[in-house]
């Protein structure tokens, strides 16, 4: 029997989730009701109080709704709620959660759900689903299911949408998940200008007996590659497209967020990095490009999709910043391939810059605690591949 999280505001929607809840026990499941709300007293007895729920993070919810500032008070509790479920969660008194709601509801519901960890069942049934859920989701496996009307009250529509939500999470929490065949798995990086390097170290690494991952490095997928990587799951990472960073730094549309490179620090797991399509700044169609960049050398990938070669300049910046987050990691190895970190880097393509390069890979030298190897080969290159997957394997060898 499982106990599942049934989260809300239950000042204005306590009957919709106590019906949640209902069928939820009527499954044979326990449930833990739980209220975020912080207006007018809640319709239904929650298990947790708004209270309690405030307190996980030390806010005084008495003090904050004296206020009477509604945003405040729903960004109160969607510092808080995060706080108390991952709490519940890590103590293994949850095995799922349930919410409904609209803005402020779907707001707080999901913050909470981010916390958890990967492949934990979550379910939000929210009016916004029509929308851009980027914000809400995040980097994490949120289902969310379209309420189609608002969630205010329970009728013949909201009844029938609402029980098969029910259904969903119990569904989702009674689901046999096997692993105990499963390889150790690796995360990859990897770039329309690095697809045959990471495609070959991947073949390699299988046949080494790893699961390979693969992320694009897209800023969302970067975003959901540190997620992952920080999750526990991931036993090595071959971070050979750290292009992001690029983007990050210049002003791009591609970054990752000044996290990117962070969590395998974090996590404490062996790492190959080198320093693919930092030659590069992504933007959208050729008008997209700023004027202060009229004067740079640009390269139209596609009609969507225009680069910027960066600069000297700014190479010896993302060569520091690379070190100097590669620094923190227990166990890697940086790997350099100084005859093109792209193709269109490589001699006689559009972004061929040896100053910039030689910006980008003395500043890495620099920098680096790490040791550094510099391979006088391209980035597709079998070569190439082959050593970062090679020297991949060695390091989680030793690890394990």
């Amino acid at each position: 029997m499982a106990t599942i999280a049934v989260l809300g505001t239950l000042d204005s929607k306590g009957p919709e989730h106590a019906f949640v809840a209902e069928r939820i026990r009527a499954a044979g499941h326990e449930t833990l009701l739980i209220d975020v709300g912080s207006g007018a007293p809640p319709t239904v007895e929650p298990d947790i109080s708004r209270d309690e729920v405030a307190a996980a993070d030390g806010i005084d919810l008495a003090a904050l709704a004296a206020r009477h500032d509604r945003g405040e008070c729903v960004s109160a509790m969607s510092e808080a709620a995060p706080v108390l479920l991952s709490r519940l969660a890590g103590e293994g008194r949850i095995h799922g959660v349930i919410s409904l709601g609209g803005g402020g509801g779907t707001a707080i519901a999901t913050a909470a759900m981010r916390a958890l960890p990967l492949g934990f069942p979550k379910l939000m049934v929210s009016t916004l689903t029509a929308g851009n859920t980027a914000p809400y989701l995040g980097t994490k496996d949120i289902v969310m299911m379209p309420s189609i009307a608002d969630v205010a009250g329970l009728n013949r529509l909201s009844r029938t949408l609402f029980a098969r939500a029910a259904g969903a999470i119990c569904g989702m929490v009674e689901a046999e998940v096997i692993t105990d065949d499963a390889k150790p798995l690796v995360v990859a990086s990897m770039f329309g200008n690095t697809t045959e390097c990471v495609t070959e170290a991947k073949r390699i690494l299988e046949e080494a007996g790893y699961e390979v991952l693969v992320f694009a490095a897209t800023g969302a997928g970067g975003r959901a590659m540190e997620t992952l990587i920080e999750s526990g799951m991931v036993s090595g990472v071959l971070d050979l497209t750290t292009t992001e960073w690029a983007d990050e730094l210049v002003g791009g549309v591609l970054g990752a967020g000044p996290d990117r490179l962070d969590a395998t620090a974090r996590a404490k797991v062996p790492a190959v990095v080198a320093p693919g399509c930092l030659d590069m700044v992504n933007f959208g169609e050729k008008d997209s490009v700023p004027d202060t960049f009229a004067d740079r050398t640009l390269y139209l990938h596609n009609p969507q999709v225009t680069l910027m070669r960066t600069t000297p300049d700014e190479c010896a910046e993302l060569g520091r910043i690379l070190a100097e987050k590669t620094n923190r990691y227990d166990s890697a190895a940086i790997l350099i391939p100084t005859k093109a970190i792209s193709v269109i880097s490589a001699e006689g393509q559009p972004f061929h810059d040896p100053a910039a390069d030689e910006a980008l890979f003395s500043a890495i030298r620099e920098h680096s605690t790490l040791p550094v190897d510099l391979l006088d080969e391209e980035i597709n290159s079998p070569v190439f591949a082959r050593a970062c997957a090679e020297r991949l394997v060695a390091l989680m060898k030793a690890g394990s």
